[in-house]
């Protein structure tokens, strides 16, 4: 007996450019830990700065993704969740503190760079971004993957979630 080769149906349904969505917030989302990670790194010396890579490049790159990453949601995502979805207004006002929390920490981490601030203080401020951001990560998910997969979104990827997606 042959083996039956299953195939999927070709891509071309709003339902799979939508599951597309959920999947690529997840994607940014690790994206950004991932970012995270390096520039907790970079205040340890493990990059050589010769090479372009130091902390600057790396703590900096990290804030400016992140930022941009909530400016697209609370500009393209979160008004047509709203739209669709009034019933979440309070999890997109929760979602949007946590935004503003997070640029608040973020002005405090580019503060501490600009001042030269030691290691040790750097990496307090990056823990304290970490942390909000990892809550904020795991409650926007358990919140909306589920409905962006149910949602006809206007808007490319990167205009919705950011540049990383």
């Amino acid at each position: 007996m042959g083996r039956r080769i299953r195939r999927s149906p070709p891509i071309n349904s709003e339902t799979d450019r939508l599951v597309a969505f959920s999947t690529q917030l997840r994607n940014v989302h690790q994206r950004l830990r991932k970012a995270l990670d390096l520039a907790r790194r970079s205040i340890d010396g493990e990059f050589d700065e010769t090479g372009g890579q130091d902390l600057l490049l790396f703590c900096r790159g990290f804030c400016s993704a992140l930022s941009g990453h909530h400016r697209s949601e609370d500009g393209g995502l979160f008004p047509q969740v709203i739209a669709e979805h009034p019933e979440l207004k309070p999890v997109i006002a929760n979602l949007m503190s946590d935004h503003n929390m997070l640029e608040h920490l973020i002005g405090q981490l580019t503060a501490a760079m600009d001042s030269d601030a030691e290691p040790d203080e750097l990496h307090r401020h990056l823990d304290g971004i970490g942390a909000v951001m990892e809550t904020h990560f795991r409650y926007e998910e358990n919140q909306l993957l589920a409905i962006l997969d149910t949602l006809a979104l206007e808007g490319e990827p990167t205009q919705l979630l950011g540049e990383l997606a």
